[in-house]
């Protein structure tokens, strides 16, 4: 699934929207509150990727308050993604100013989530076994309690 990839000023040549969104397109302003109710983050998690340069530009209304689009929470999602993958923040940050700096960065875009699926694949196979031993065990406890049962 590819989410829009979308740090603010720069769109991403492969990026297109899948996620709904509470408003249509053009109705899309949220405040910090808004997005953390939709987004599970905190207010202060949403401030630090904007002060690290994970969320570098998100607009203000003529007040100074923040106001997130549709596009920053389909960005946010795309990083919620990573974070769960196990992704380092500093890779994620590296990403993110990299589709900011433009289309000719593609190529160490493209290598940056190669290396990061590899790792994940790795992860996989390790939680595969992790769980054929675990199932194994259940198992060997349920065979030893029933046999206690029978006997």
């Amino acid at each position: 699934m590819t989410v829009m990839e979308s740090v603010p000023e720069q769109a991403d040549l492969c990026a297109t929207a899948t996620a709904r969104h509470p408003r249509p397109e053009g109705q899309d302003r949220y405040t910090i509150g808004e997005v953390v109710t939709c987004t599970g983050l905190t207010a202060h998690t949403l401030r630090w990727y904007e002060r690290i340069g994970l969320m570098p530009h998100v607009d203000r209304s003529h007040t100074g308050q923040r106001r997130y689009s549709n596009r920053d929470l389909d960005w946010l999602a795309f990083v919620g993604r990573l974070r769960r993958t196990g992704m380092p923040v500093a890779d994620m940050v590296r990403y993110a100013r990299l589709l900011r700096e433009g289309e000719h960065t593609v190529p160490e875009r493209q290598q940056l989530l190669h290396a990061h699926r590899e790792d994940v694949r790795r992860k996989i196979v390790e939680l595969r076994e992790t769980l054929a031993v675990l199932d194994h065990k259940i198992d060997c406890y349920g065979d030893a309690q029933r046999a206690s049962e029978r006997a």
